[in-house]
């Protein structure tokens, strides 16, 4: 079979794609909740938003993050000061290291030639603290997020939005990601798709399979 053609565009997702969240659960640690939450916090506030995109309404990443965080204090440590709680945890985001794979296998697909941009749910803004201070600004020509895109990925409107940006149609636009319905969601607009499969779990049977499976952001370059 003749081999599909290489996509124009990368379009990266960001938390823990391109970034390592386990830091956080120290910060959680610091604040009165145990480390092991920190996957509860995070498909929570993942859960909070997609909800909203669906009803209708809209909210940032940091807020809808806060929410949860103090959802959390309330039920698992009432002592703590909410504000200065939240406030700990969030100033983490833009300090995140990326992970091991992610330095050589973007400067590899930057050097072949390929174009890079970022989508998160998060922010825009905390996507070029992390990537700078990881030595990646360069290689990438754009970093976006659903706020600009009115919507929250899976949302169709932010996939539409990065391959708008890009200047480029769905069909020339891969995205990669580590999340499941990250990936379905892009397959389902259009674009071609690459799951980086970072925990041993088995591919949801219900969701579109990605186009190409990799270990890491090294191997996809390969």
């Amino acid at each position: 079979m003749p081999r599909a053609p290489l996509p124009r565009v990368l379009v990266f997702d960001v938390n823990e794609t391109l970034t390592d969240m386990a830091p956080l659960a120290a910060r959680l640690t610091d604040i009165g909740l145990p480390g092991h939450v920190l996957p509860a916090w995070f498909a929570g506030v993942l859960r909070d938003g997609v909800a909203l995109t669906l009803a209708g309404g809209r909210a940032t990443f940091a807020d809808i993050a806060g929410d949860v965080l103090r959802t959390l204090l309330a039920r698992q440590a009432p002592a703590a000061d909410p504000r200065e709680a939240v406030a700990h945890v969030l100033d983490g985001l833009p300090r995140l290291p990326v992970h091991p794979d992610v330095p050589e296998g973007v400067r590899a697909l930057h050097t072949a030639g390929h174009r890079l941009l970022t989508l998160t749910n998060g922010s825009a803004g905390t996507t070029r603290a992390v990537l700078g201070q990881a030595g990646l600004a360069d290689c990438f020509e754009a970093h976006l997020d659903v706020q600009e895109a009115g919507a929250w990925k899976p949302s169709p409107a932010a996939y539409a939005h990065a391959v708008r940006t890009a200047g480029v149609s769905a069909a020339e636009a891969m995205l990669v990601a580590v999340h499941p319905w990250d990936v379905d969601g892009a397959a389902r607009a259009g674009l071609a798709t690459a799951w980086v499969r970072r925990e041993p779990g088995p591919y949801p049977s219900t969701m579109r399979p990605a186009d190409v499976t990799a270990a890491g952001v090294d191997d996809l370059a390969r």
